[in-house]
C-alpha cells in the first residue's frame, strides 16, 4: 500500500517502512508526525486506488521523527566575463528524516 500526501508545497510518496525527507520541522526525535492532506491511496499491483479530490476526507500518513538531516550542499557561482566579477555561494538545506509507521484510510 502506498500513499501520495502534500506538505509544504511538495508531493511524497509513502510506504510503510520507508524513511524520507520533508521539510524541516520543530519536533522532537521519536515523535510522531501526522499528515492529513493525502491526496491518494493505492495497492501495489491492484486497482484499488482511492483518489481524492482534492484530499481524501479522513486519511492521514502517520510517521514517526528520526532527527533532522543536512542535504547535499550547492554551489552557486556568478560570473561576469572580462568584467573581473565573480561571486561563490553555497547553500545546504535542512530537512527532517522521517520512517512512515502507517497509512490510514
Amino acid at each position: 500500500m502506498y500513499a501520495i500526501f502534500k506538505d509544504g508545497g511538495h508531493q511524497y510518496k509513502a510506504e510503510v517502512g520507508r524513511k524520507m525527507l520533508v521539510e524541516l520541522r520543530d519536533v522532537n526525535e521519536g515523535d510522531t508526525l501526522e499528515f492529513d492532506e493525502v491526496l491518494l491511496i493505492g495497492e501495489a499491483g491492484d486497482e484499488k486506488t482511492i483518489v481524492g479530490q482534492p484530499t481524501i476526507a479522513g486519511a492521514k500518513v502517520v510517521t514517526k521523527v528520526l532527527g533532522d538531516f543536512k542535504g547535499p550542499k550547492v554551489v552557486i557561482r556568478w560570473f561576469r566575463r572580462r568584467k573581473n566579477s565573480r561571486r561563490k555561494n553555497g547553500h545546504r538545506q535542512k530537512y527532517t528524516l522521517v520512517e512512515v509507521v502507517e497509512i490510514a484510510r
